[in-house]
């Protein structure tokens, strides 16, 4: 074998396409299991083909059970293979240069255009899919193609040891020529001018499956080896040829196969001597595992070599002391001693025996199925909530099932992580990558899984990444859209524990789409649910609280908490409960700020009653104009006592029990979110302050410690107790409004003084109450006098 020079690379890649475009076909499937022989000469008794799992499917002169990797002739049941290096035939060998300057191009092949080294796999059996698709679609118009009377199918054999992996397929070959155009001339694809020509010709069909387009596929086999050796046979053309290259070198080799061990009826069979580095892809069951994740679905069957093992009876020697005694024992019957021991043998296996449920009628899968195929291909064990199966056809045309889990992803982490690999991406049934950042779902959708499998994606070069394009937005619309349907689905089914379960596991996740995803609004907030002042134990749905709502009633209520134990006892609640309005309860940190970025729901505002301003529609503009003349002077010298601590003081309509309340400015914090940005470990204190410097103080003038303070006002306005009282006022409305007080000690100090005064004597005794206070000691008081005592009459 001749062997390339170390130049570079060069000129690989652009005949990659060419690789792939030798391979590749479109029409309905073609099978057959007619024998054939092997003309090569009548000295030669072995047989040159593989297509065969058992004798019975191909009927020859003479066969062989002889298995030999290196010649690539596979055929028989249970023995064991063996692979090593080709050796060169004496056939003369030609030099070709690639035909482009590629030193730079194939190392961008190898080293930057794919990610993944495994992605070399399917790559090749995509471009033998091809090769068969393609002698399928020509056999029904030129019938000799096909006269090799062989299986179409793909094989791939592997041999550990040496590190050579070798795939073989009977599709349509390649002539001399051929390997010149296509694997000289890296991407330049051979399936693009396929498909150019059948979409030139006006009698083809337009409908196709080929996979290969881009031309560099082939070169992906350079990821994982050194050399790789093509020896492919057309069935237009009577001679087999040989083309070889090597990594880093910028020439190939082309040679006739005269070998006649190595010859092949029909087809391509591809041989990678792998990297030192790499060698661990040629274990059988690393080829089986990779198959079944990246091909599982191609249409064709694809067999692995593997090894397996069936158990026998054999027989063991007696111990010489035992069979002595039996023979001493006349009446004993004598039974043959056996053990069990497994047999191993190498055997072909059928490895993409799975048939891509969404391809069939929807009408005809049953729950069942779909259920069986969700726990196979996401490694789940519960059954999901729901399914949705749907083709789409128009502008964009794929196909697709999602599913909703029943519980979510352990850890719960990708509600922060965009990168989820819970959609299965397909190209033409092959695979092409389950990690996306968002391309395909929003991130708070990230839950959703299925698969979707389309024709036409516009995926780069390499076929990993998805790119940005107007279909690719069109898809992720509908993809969206139908799980919605699903979720909603659920939430009218009259099982009503589905939805319970969904809202447990899944409720945050859209609660963060009324954050990131305004488009769907619409969708997401029928989905919600929250408890309410009119229902503590069983959260209800916008929809109920709207057809809950009073004929008068204008907007929607809520209440921002840490629990619905907090929400139920505030004090903004009172007038509310009065009127028997409901209130929606907010007890889910994120819940405050989706229902924020939602606005509105049915052409109903959301309004915080812990908002200033607040309108519950019953003013009475009289009344308050007498209550402002009454406690206006009240309210200014509140507002001076209190100073910068407040906006403003004003009269309060939402108080009916409580003396005061503090409330938040229209457009700032509220407490509850106050308190959820403190606590952020990197909030921004500057914009803490900013946000939170607007609060009013709403007084209750019909309860007696405001008519009292009132009354201070009017007589004695810089009397210390009164103006203790408005600090403790407004110390405690703070902690009933669910702000933090800025200094708890001295806020504490102020209620213990207040309990002392309140408490002073009234459970005490008559002595106990004139006992003198203890006083500490003082090293400034004067020591007493000692007087001795005196008995009466003045005497000792």
């Amino acid at each position: 074998m001749h062997t390339l020079s170390r130049r570079s690379v060069s000129a690989v890649l652009r005949n990659g396409g060419a690789g792939r475009s030798r391979y590749r076909a479109a029409a309905a499937p073609i099978s057959s299991s007619c024998p054939f022989n092997d003309s090569v000469g009548e000295s030669d008794a072995k047989i040159r083909w593989y297509s065969v799992l058992t004798a019975g499917r191909c009927n020859t002169t003479r066969s062989t059970t002889q298995i030999n990797l290196r010649n690539g002739m596979f055929l028989g049941n249970r023995y064991e293979s063996t692979a090593t290096a080709s050796d060169a035939s004496d056939s003369p060998v030609e030099k070709y240069e690639y035909q482009a300057e590629v030193t730079r191009l194939m190392d961008l092949i190898v080293n930057s255009l794919y990610s993944n080294k495994e992605v070399f796999l399917r790559e090749l059996i995509s471009n033998a899919s091809d090769a068969l698709d393609k002698l399928r679609f020509l056999g029904v118009t030129q019938p000799e193609l096909m006269k090799e009377a062989c299986d179409l199918d793909i094989r791939i054999q592997s041999d550990k040891d040496n590190g050579i992996i070798t795939i073989t397929d009977t599709g349509i070959g390649m002539t001399r020529q051929e390997l010149v155009d296509c694997l000289g001339t890296i991407a330049q694809s051979g399936t693009a001018k396929f498909l150019k020509a059948l979409k030139d010709s006006k009698d083809a069909g337009s409908d196709n499956n080929l996979i290969g387009q881009f031309g560099v596929g082939f070169y992906s086999a350079f990821l994982v080896s050194d050399r790789v050796a093509v020896s492919s046979k057309s069935p237009k053309s009577d001679k087999q040829y040989v083309w070889e290259g090597e990594a880093n070198a910028s020439s190939y080799t082309i040679r006739e196969e005269t070998d006649p061990e190595k010859l092949i009826p029909r087809g391509t069979r591809l041989t990678l001597y792998l990297k030192r580095d790499d060698k661990g892809f040629a274990h059988p069951e690393r080829v089986q595992k990779l198959v079944k994740n990246y091909s599982q679905f191609v249409s064709f069957p694809i067999y692995t070599w593997q090894e397996k093992g069936f158990t026998k009876e054999v027989e063991i020697d007696e111990d010489p002391a035992e069979a002595k005694k039996d023979e001493q024992d006349e009446k004993a019957e004598k039974k043959k001693k056996t053990k069990t021991v497994v047999e191993k043998y190498w055997d072909w296996e059928l490895t993409n025996e799975t048939q891509p449920i969404w391809l069939r009628n929807p009408k005809e899968v049953t729950t069942e199925e779909y259920n069986e195929f969700y726990k196979k291909t996401f490694n789940e064990y519960l059954e999901p909530l729901a399914s949705s199966h749907f083709t789409t056809e128009g502008e964009v045309e794929f196909r697709s099932i999602l599913y909703v889990p029943a519980v979510p992803p352990m850890g719960k982490d990708d509600i922060v992580n965009p990168k989820t690999k819970n959609i299965r991406l397909y190209v033409k049934r092959v695979f092409i990558s389950d990690d996306f950042d968002g391309e395909l779902f929003p991130r708070y959708l990230s839950f959703i899984k299925g698969v979707v499998d389309s024709n036409d994606l516009p995926l780069n070069v390499s076929r990993e990444i998805l790119q940005e394009s107007r279909i690719v937005l069109i898809m992720r619309k509908r993809l969206v859209r139908k799980a919605f349907d699903m979720m909603l689905g659920i939430s009218m089914s009259e099982n009503k524990d589905d939805y319970e379960k969904f809202w447990e596991s899944f409720g945050k996740h859209l609660k963060l789409g009324c954050i990131e995803d305004r488009e769907n609004h619409k969708r997401i907030a029928p989905l919600l649910r929250f408890f309410s002042s009119q229902s503590e134990e069983d959260m209800i749905s916008l929809d109920e609280y709207v057809e809950n709502m009073k004929t008068e009633q204008k907007d929607i209520y809520y209440i921002a908490a840490d629990s619905v134990t907090s929400a139920k006892n505030t004090p903004f609640l009172e007038r509310l409960l009065e009127k028997d309005l409901e209130v929606l309860f907010l007890v889910d940190p994120i819940d405050e700020v989706a229902i924020q970025n939602l606005k509105s729901y049915k052409e109903k505002n959301f309004v915080d009653i812990s908002k200033e301003d607040l309108d519950l529609g019953d003013k009475n503009e009289e009344k308050e104009k007498e209550m402002k003349q009454e406690f206006g002077q009240t309210c200014d010298w509140i507002k001076k006592r209190l100073g910068d601590k407040v906006a403003s003081v004003q009269i309060s309509n939402r108080l009916s029990t409580s003396p005061c309340v503090l409330v938040s400015g229209r457009f700032g914090w509220s407490a509850n979110m106050e308190r959820l940005m403190k606590a952020q470990t990197v909030g921004d204190t500057s914009s803490l302050e900013y946000m939170r410097g607007r609060r009013v103080f709403e007084i209750n003038p019909e309860h007696p410690i405001i008519k009292n303070l009132n009354a201070a006002c009017q007589s004695s306005p810089d009397d210390d107790d009164a103006l203790r009282a408005i600090d403790l006022l407004y110390d405690t409305a703070l902690v009933s409004s669910g702000f933090t007080p800025e200094n708890p000690a001295q806020l504490g100090g102020k209620i213990y003084e207040m309990m002392g005064m309140a408490l002073s004597g009234k459970w005490l005794t008559p002595t106990e109450v004139q006992q003198p206070v203890f006083q500490p000691h003082n090293p400034e008081t004067l020591e007493a006098e000692v007087v001795e005592p005196v008995s009466a009459g003045g005497q000792k």
